[in-house]
């Protein structure tokens, strides 16, 4: 596990399983989501999220991808085990670990979406490097385009 910073030793982390995809449209593009929090500098992430009791990574991928953009995927290879410390938009202290995957895009079930501060967006995957919040996914979004 590749590990983004040195965690704030005043501040006690919550762990957070989680998991994050890169997805791939026929012109080369990723999808993001753009998160507009009230009050907060909109932020952009890979979809992807926490894992939630007894789920794999794979299963809280493909929930994610459907709350988060509405898009059906199916978990292809995995690319990287990150870890990171961050603060939430709401000043809550966590720290994501686990898998970033390559996902394959099977469809679009527009009710799966329920996340309304999340908007699906296709960026260059360069450009989505430079854009994204985390550091651990802009590492993965590079490492997977070296694989590619």
């Amino acid at each position: 596990m590749i590990a983004f910073y040195a965690p704030d030793v005043s501040l006690n982390y919550m762990e957070r399983h989680a998991a994050f995809g890169i997805a791939e449209d026929a012109r080369g593009q990723i999808a993001l989501v753009e998160v507009a929090k009230p009050g907060k500098a909109p932020y952009f992430d890979l979809p992807g999220g926490a894992v939630d009791g007894e789920e794999t990574e794979s299963q809280a991928l493909v929930r994610e991808f459907g709350e988060e953009t509405g898009l059906v995927v199916e978990v292809g290879a995995h690319v990287v085990d990150v870890s990171q410390p961050f603060l939430k938009s709401d000043g809550q202290a966590v720290r994501n670990y686990g898998g970033v995957y390559a996902v394959e895009l099977v469809g679009e079930r527009p009710e799966l979406k329920v996340e309304d501060d999340h908007k699906l967006v296709w960026l260059d995957p360069r450009d989505a490097v430079v854009a994204l919040r985390h550091d651990a996914h802009s590492w993965a979004v590079a490492a997977w385009m070296r694989k590619g």
